[in-house]
């Protein structure tokens, strides 16, 4: 059926890690890598690898080969991807934002992206939120949540200056996405960057309380157990660290995330789940192209 061409905006450790990636689908074909940095190790690598490289911003790709991409992976900043955005949609180009940003829906891709196939804009939360949202959604589904709290924990050798810089949006964004996507009646996020040495893998924690009297552990523990296999199927470096703790109303849920190691280091998974997330979402979106184009 072909493949669907893609570019990706941000040259750092998320883009060049996405690039990587992408070289395994079978449905996405990389042209472009798009900076404004032409020394950084992600246009050396993608330059080596044959790929268009653009290192004037997102505007020199669309004055010159706005044909070459139908799908842009924005691995910037929240800020920079307000811009980017706003000059693809005017280019009518669809976009997965890797950022807090927050312009368009979220999407966690085991719980709604079959809903937002269409859209021109997916916001993919955030690491945290990519880690804990399904599992809260999984607890939801069984017993209604009044609370849900998530903790996660990164190296702070993987958290480069577009993490510094998101501080606050990541904890903001994550709540929401604790309450429109996982939902919770009401949501918290917190994040910790951990100095230790030897780093760290990502490790979350799910605080969640369900209404009083609903609790079914076996069922509970049944469905978190489901929710961790589908993100396996796209994050194999994603498991249950423990089985699920309950007291009273009341569910403890332990996650680790250790990264493929593609780009990034192992301990880095806490980016590793946002490109792999991506890709993944960006193949559905390619295959929904594909198929329309068919019929």
């Amino acid at each position: 059926m072909g493949k669907i061409k893609v570019a990706i905006i941000g040259t750092g450790n998320i883009g060049t890690d996405l690039m990587l990636k992408l070289e395994r689908s079978e449905t996405l074909e990389l042209t472009s890598l798009i900076g404004i940095d032409p020394h950084s190790d992600g246009i050396f690598r993608a330059r080596e690898r044959g790929y268009q490289t653009y290192t004037n911003g997102l505007e020199e790709f669309l004055e010159n080969n706005s044909d070459d991409a139908d799908i842009f992976f924005d691995a910037t900043s929240a800020k920079a991807h307000v811009r980017h955005a706003k000059l693809l949609k005017e280019a009518g180009k669809q976009v997965l934002d890797l950022t807090p940003a927050a312009r368009g829906p979220f999407v966690v891709p085991p719980v709604n992206l079959g809903e937002n196939l269409n859209v021109p804009n997916i916001n993919l939360i955030t690491c945290g939120g990519q880690a804990t949202i399904p599992i809260v959604h999984a607890v939801n589904k069984i017993c209604p949540v009044e609370y849900a709290e998530i903790v996660a924990t990164i190296s702070s050798k993987s958290a480069g200056p577009g993490t510094r810089a998101n501080i606050d949006e990541f904890t903001q964004t994550t709540k929401r996405g604790i309450e429109e996507i996982g939902g919770a009646k009401k949501g918290k996020a917190i994040i910790i960057l951990n100095p230790a040495e030897p780093p760290i893998l990502m490790r979350d924690t799910v605080y969640a309380v369900v209404e009083p009297g609903q609790i079914d552990e076996d069922k509970i523990t049944s469905s978190i157990k489901e929710m961790v296999k589908q993100v396996q199927a796209y994050v194999p470096g994603y498991r249950l660290r423990t089985e699920p703790i309950f007291d009273g109303n009341r569910v403890t849920i332990f996650i680790e995330v250790e990264g493929a190691g593609d780009y990034l280091p192992k301990y880095s998974g806490n980016l590793d789940i946002m490109t792999a997330s991506a890709v993944k979402v960006a193949e559905e979106l390619a295959k929904n192209k594909l198929n329309s184009v068919v019929s």
